[in-house]
């Protein structure tokens, strides 16, 4: 006899999982759902004497309609409270709070944590917000993303903060209706792959830059509608253009009208007031061991990927949810008195767990500083399941280089070279991020040594060691034009005040983006050592460091950085190769807004005994510049590269007895 599943049943079975954190779609049962008979209200609040629904409806505080807590759907009390109210009660786009009464008998107003939509600042109500199933056009694109290695293709990220890229004439903000008209064609001219938004969830103060959420299922209201992000991320799929979004599962705002004790007691935050108090963002930390926030945050994370089919998601402040004692304040350590979060590392297994078997293809990134864990790679490996981590170590110890004055370079040089011996041990992006220029810490070309010319042939070299360096890459906007002035969360980027220097930083910027892209020498064994080769990391004296870039076939890239301000005429280096090297990239051409008007000529290699090599190059070595050479020969070399491997492939298969 067949059965037949009863909507009870589904809600029974909707409120066992997320009472066991195995929801990951709990949005479709808690917050405000339309039914056959009207709407239907859920709310979470465990420990509440009594929770109300207020709103247009109810003439708000004036006619309060009680919901009833769910107890006969388990046989423990789950702590879901809820209200059905017919078509004729409830409207499509009015705005409702929940009135909770706390244990304590205080009653307050709190929004809807799965609401979709929010009112515009100040407003906290959740809106009634149905949204119509979008017919997505961009299947080829999500095609080729399940079709590619993430690991072996380019990944060069343009970061914004969706508020102040760009504004209209009259100060308003631009929306994403805004966005998808000129921000999508911008990024794509410069030779980006992904953009990624600094958090685009609801907030309530810009000040925060969006990591302190109240709404992790909503859209910023003032980014536009849930619909218009949606065509966005179409629009830019259609344009060959990744999107990636940040996330912040590790704290939320202390508002009291938010998730913060929601219901008079810790609810989604820790029980430990150490644990819970976020002393160094003013914000409170989720509780990661509960199963019902685990089922609240990772059916976040998957409503964003599923219904506006993002490509990556970063996560923020990944330290602070691996370690007790990361943040500013007193902490309480475990039993045997270690630091380590156990919480935060089940969290992030299950959470990549979970992501990872729906969509193996979407960008899992994590902005982590520490060394002490394991963050990339395969959870059977010891991995926390993260495709990439942040390489911030590498961020700081580049930049505390660049701003020296280049006189003293050479005594640091080791700034410049201590990633090579760690590159490979995480699959690593590399940022320059908003971080590095706010809060007085100036933008990039603003930290550069020198005067203006000086700085923008900084700036050129610094970019240019990024995409050459291992590893994928992240620029904050702005910093693709030489912007001056560090970056205001509050206006827009320095549109109207560039100059000529600024139009051939971007060109620049341009050029090194498709440069990037097209050679596969840059990106394809981004993690693994067979793709890089030093040549020299120990001239201090002149400053000078050069490496080679290798791609599967073969194909080689000769970088050369010179970190000083003097020009170095018959330089010389050894190179794996003989032959005759043309010159591929001079970050000192004058359309680059540079001195040199032409690059330097194709050269020969002579027979010579440099450190390892026999062969050396000669060649000029701009100051502050960096040159990229390409050997003429190498399309025959990468033939028969490919010819080598079939042979030793068949040498193999003979020692082996086939």
């Amino acid at each position: 006899m067949d059965q037949k599943i009863t909507e009870s049943d589904s809600k029974s079975e909707a409120l066992r999982t997320f009472t066991t954190g195995e929801n990951f779609h709990a949005q479709h049962y808690l917050g405000c759902h339309k039914t056959e008979i009207g709407y239907v209200f859920r709310v979470w609040a465990p420990h509440a004497k009594a929770v109300a629904l207020i709103g247009d409806m109810t003439q708000w505080r004036k006619k309060p309609i009680p919901m009833t807590r769910q107890n006969h759907l388990l046989s423990s009390d789950a702590g879901v409270w809820e209200v059905t109210l017919s078509d004729d009660q409830v409207k499509n786009g009015q705005f409702y709070k929940y009135l909770v009464t706390r244990a304590s008998g205080q009653v307050i107003e709190k929004l809807d944590p799965y609401a979709i939509r929010f009112g515009a600042r100040p407003d906290t109500a959740a809106q009634i917000y149905e949204v119509k199933p979008k017919k997505w056009q961009d299947q080829a694109f999500l095609k080729k993303r399940r079709e590619t290695d993430m690991f072996t293709s380019p990944l060069n990220i343009y970061e914004v903060h969706a508020s102040s890229w760009k504004r209209h004439d009259d100060g308003r903000l631009y929306t994403f209706s805004d966005l998808k008209t000129e921000l999508i064609s911008y990024v794509k001219a410069l030779g980006y792959t992904h953009i990624e938004f600094m958090p685009l969830m609801t907030h309530p103060l810009g000040m925060s830059w969006g990591y302190q959420l109240t709404g992790y299922f909503a859209l910023e209201h003032t980014y536009g509608t849930p619909e218009a992000f949606q065509d966005f991320v179409e629009a830019a799929h259609l344009a060959g253009i990744g999107v990636i979004v940040d996330w912040v599962p590790g704290h939320f705002s202390q508002n009291d009208d938010a998730l913060a004790y929601y219901d008079g007691t810790p609810t989604y935050e820790y029980q430990d007031q150490n644990r819970a108090r976020n002393v160094g963002w003013q914000a409170i930390n989720f509780d990661l061991s509960k199963p019902q926030v685990q089922s609240f945050l990772i059916s976040s994370l998957k409503f964003w990927i599923d219904f506006y089919h993002i490509d990556g998601v970063r996560i923020d402040a990944v330290s602070n949810m691996l370690y007790l004692d990361y943040d500013q304040g007193p902490w309480t350590p475990n039993s045997d008195g270690s630091n380590i979060n156990h919480d935060g590392i089940a969290f992030f297994k299950k959470l990549n767990s979970v992501i990872k078997l729906a969509h193996p293809d979407v960008i899992m990134a994590a902005e982590e500083a520490s060394s002490q864990t394991k963050i990339t790679g395969m959870l059977e490996m010891g991995g926390l399941g993260f495709d990439f981590k942040w390489n911030m170590g590498w961020m700081n110890d580049v930049l505390k280089f660049y701003e020296m004055d280049p006189l003293y370079r050479g005594e640091h040089f080791h700034l410049l070279t201590f990633s090579f011996m760690y590159m490979m041990d995480e699959h690593f992006i590399l940022p320059f991020s908003h971080d590095e220029v706010v809060h007085g810490k100036k933008s990039l070309m603003h930290k550069m040594w020198g005067n203006r010319t000086r700085q923008f042939s900084g700036l050129r070299n610094l970019l240019a060691y990024q995409m050459c360096h291992p590893g994928k890459n992240l620029l904050f906007m702005g910093q693709e034009f030489g912007q001056f002035l560090e970056w205001k969360y509050d206006w827009q980027l320095e549109w109207s005040e560039s100059d000529e220097m600024n139009d051939e930083m971007l060109v620049f910027t341009q050029t090194l983006g498709k440069f990037y892209q097209s050679r596969a020498e840059l990106f394809e064994l981004d993690h693994d050592y067979g793709g890089f080769e030093v040549i020299d990391a120990d001239n201090t004296a002149e400053s000078v460091l050069s490496f080679v870039r290798k791609d599967k076939a073969g194909n080689q890239l000769i970088c050369v950085f010179n970190m000083s301000a003097v020009e170095r005429s018959n330089f010389t280096i050894g190179v794996p190769r003989a032959g005759t090297y043309k010159e591929v990239l001079n970050t000192e051409l004058a359309s680059f807004g540079g001195t040199w008007k032409t690059h330097n000529p194709d050269t020969t290699t002579q027979k010579a005994d440099w450190k390892n090599y026999v062969d050396i190059l000669t060649f000029t070595l701009p100051a502050l510049g960096c040159v990229i050479w390409q050997a003429e020969t190498q399309e025959k070399t990468a033939h028969i590269a490919e010819v080598k491997t079939v042979i030793d492939r068949s040498i193999e298969l003979k020692i082996a007895g086939h």
